[in-house]
């Protein structure tokens, strides 16, 4: 009788916390609506577009959602060499949202990615962005690779000039 009991209680408890965890699966699910939201909120006001979608900024901003984020092949030239804007709907699709947030915490990506800008979100604000770009799907193709200096980039760059002698000496 005792273990039947015990196994009456068990089985109320397995049922309570499956009937919790649908409840939290559903309450994530209109969080998640939510937070999408949110990342495309926080890619239009944190400059995502402007590098990394083509013709972002030329068109005002009026580019289909279903166009956004796909890398762009003009290169920034500069003293670290040529980098491209990634096509970051390729590159989120290869990693989870926890790798995405370490990612973001930890990189130190070549000018002119203001990769401190993404270190300074909240951890709130990278999974929505990361949700966001995810809801876009896979598409496009990866960004060209990185030039060395000193390399010549293929194709359209952006060039930054030197430092100046002053501000160099200034930032050691």
């Amino acid at each position: 009788m005792k273990a039947r009991l015990h196994s009456i209680a068990a089985l109320a408890l397995a049922a309570g916390t499956l009937s919790l965890a649908s409840q939290a699966n559903a309450a994530g699910a209109k969080d998640d609506g939510a937070s999408v939201e949110r990342g495309r909120y926080i890619a239009k006001i944190a400059g995502c577009n402007d590098c990394h979608t083509p013709n972002y900024p030329a068109s005002g901003g009026n580019v289909p959602e279903g166009e956004w984020l796909v890398g762009v092949p003009l290169g920034w030239k500069g003293p670290w060499g040529t980098t491209y804007p990634a096509n970051l709907r390729l590159v989120m699709a290869k990693m989870s949202e926890d790798e995405w947030v370490k990612t973001a915490r930890n990189a130190q990506y070549r000018p002119p990615m203001p990769w401190f800008a993404l270190r300074d979100m909240s951890e709130h604000d990278l999974r929505s962005l990361y949700r966001f770009v995810r809801s876009l799907g896979a598409a496009g193709e990866p960004a060209p690779a990185y030039v060395p200096p000193g390399v010549a980039p293929s194709g359209p760059v952006v060039s930054f000039p030197e430092p100046p002698k002053a501000a160099k000496q200034a930032a050691r």
